[in-house]
């Protein structure tokens, strides 16, 4: 079970064995790092490990861990994306990454991270492709701060049932990502709504405005 396991660990390490577990990515442990997150938030409810600095931690492990992808395919380029999907066994996954870049751009950071594994290898080909550092953290630090708190927070409500839930964790990645895009959406339609009727207001009172002017200068 992954809370045992990480529970060792932690007895070993402390908060940075969260961090070093996530860190590591795809070449370290194998376990996928939903269940370390959900894994840390079920320690901090059965009270092994303080809420705050374990969210911190498990935080910093995944961003920088993924960001350290973005380094290195922005230093050294293709070959040690390539070493890295050998590594993985991740040619299919590659291809996902690839999909994901040629139909929604940057944005691609922030929906691959409800992929596992695609999560991993976006981040090496925006850093091939040169995207400015200030353009990689304003898209994939503050989607990682909500995927790690999606999955800590789950850790926390059903931490001792990860046995069951594990086999249906990338199902629940994937209705969390499509709850907040209907949230997107809504808050989108309803910013343009208001756009319209703000712009409608402003044309109808301009009209007043200009009507009342007219007719005081013909008095």
């Amino acid at each position: 079970m992954p809370t045992d396991f990480l529970t060792q660990m932690v007895e070993q390490y402390g908060y940075l064995a969260l961090f070093f577990s996530l860190w590591l990515g795809i070449v370290g442990m194998p376990i996928p790092d939903e269940m370390i997150v959900m894994s840390a938030g079920a320690l901090t409810a059965q009270g092994w490990l303080e809420p705050l600095p374990a969210f911190v931690a498990v935080y910093l492990g995944v961003v920088s861990g993924l960001s350290l992808g973005y380094v290195l395919g922005y230093r050294v380029g293709a070959p040690i994306l390539q070493w890295v999907v050998r590594k993985c066994n991740g040619r299919r996954y590659l291809a996902k990454a690839e999909r994901l870049m040629e139909r929604y751009g940057s944005w691609a950071l922030c929906l691959s991270y409800f992929f596992p594994v695609v999560r991993h290898l976006v981040p090496y080909l925006v850093g091939i492709q040169r995207m400015p550092l200030r353009r990689y953290a304003m898209y994939s630090l503050p989607t990682g701060f909500v995927w790690t708190f999606n999955y800590f927070w789950a850790g926390r409500l059903f931490g001792r049932h990860l046995d069951a839930i594990a086999q249906g964790v990338q199902t629940y990645g994937r209705i969390t990502l499509a709850a907040l895009l209907c949230i997107g959406a809504a808050y989108w339609l309803i910013r343009q709504r208001r756009w319209a009727v703000s712009v409608e207001t402003e044309a109808t009172t301009g009209g007043n405005e200009s009507g009342g002017n007219h007719c005081t200068g013909r008095g």
